[in-house]
C-alpha cells in the first residue's frame, strides 16, 4: 500500500509540484516553519470541519495560516451552515490522509474548501503533502486553484 507522501505524489503529478520530505515532523506549524525556515503564517493548516445541515453533515476543509486560528463562528458564516470540528476517522475518510499530513489538494474526491484571506499575504506558502514529514511550495492564489476554494476571512490572530 502506498504512502500517503506517495499518494499525494501520484494525485499531484501533472500539477509540478515539488514536495520535500523532512528529516523531522512538520506536524504543527511551528515545526513546519523550523523546517523549512519560513514565517509561521506561511504554513497551511488544512482543517477539517463538518458542515450541518439537518441530518447531513458534510466534510469542510478550511485553509488557514499557521499563525491563526480557525473561527467557527467565521466559518459557518462563509458557508451559510453551522459547523464543528471533525474527528479522526472523518479526517481520514473525507481527505484520505491522517491529521498531521493532510493536504489542502491531491484527496480522492472533492471536498468543499474555504482559504481563509490571511494565506494571500504571502508569495509562497507552504503545505502538508500526505504525511508529517513532507510538504511542498505553492504560490496561494494558485493554491486556492487547485483547491477549486473560495477565499473567506475565516480564521483570527492567534
Amino acid at each position: 500500500m502506498a504512502t500517503g507522501a506517495e499518494r499525494f505524489a501520484a494525485a499531484t503529478a501533472d500539477l509540478g509540484l515539488r514536495p520535500v520530505r523532512m528529516p523531522d515532523s512538520t506536524h504543527t506549524a511551528a515545526a513546519a516553519a523550523a523546517a523549512v525556515g519560513c514565517e509561521v503564517g506561511a504554513i497551511v493548516k488544512s482543517l477539517v470541519f463538518v458542515a450541518l445541515d439537518g441530518d447531513e453533515r458534510t466534510p469542510l476543509l478550511a485553509l488557514v495560516a499557521g499563525d491563526r486560528r480557525a473561527d467557527l463562528d467565521l466559518l459557518a458564516e462563509a458557508v451559510g451552515l453551522p459547523v464543528e470540528k471533525a474527528d479522526a476517522k472523518l479526517v481520514k475518510a473525507a481527505t484520505g490522509y491522517s491529521i498531521g499530513g493532510v493536504p489542502p489538494i491531491g484527496h480522492p474526491s472533492p471536498v468543499r474548501t474555504i482559504v481563509d484571506d490571511s494565506l494571500l499575504r504571502f508569495d509562497e506558502v507552504w503545505a502538508a503533502a500526505g504525511d508529517a514529514q513532507s510538504v511542498f511550495p505553492a504560490d496561494p492564489e494558485r493554491l486556492v486553484e487547485w483547491a477549486g476554494g473560495r477565499v473567506a476571512r475565516i480564521a483570527t490572530p492567534g
